[in-house]
């Protein structure tokens, strides 16, 4: 699943508009490499977002095959990295 699907199916981001125009400024990270629109996610790959004063982390566990899932459910997919 390419990452800006990806951020928007599993509830990190709330539109794949806002995910597109984060990778568009270059802060979004897979494994410390800076990525673009079209890179594929993979299982144990780990998401950095990075925000002007702090960052979050995120390691992947599972593909989502569904178009969306509940906010719920992100856990599923993600663990949150540094909590």
């Amino acid at each position: 699943m390419r990452i800006d699907k990806f951020l928007n199916t599993v509830n990190i981001t709330k539109r794949r508009a806002i995910a597109e125009d984060m990778l568009g400024e270059n802060v979004v990270f897979i494994n410390n490499l800076p990525v673009k629109k079209s890179k594929e996610v993979k299982v144990g790959d780990i998401i950095k977002l990075q925000y002007l004063e702090y960052s979050d982390e995120f390691k992947v566990l599972q593909i989502p095959s569904i178009k969306s899932t509940p906010k719920s459910k992100q856990n599923e997919y993600v663990q949150k990295l540094g909590e």
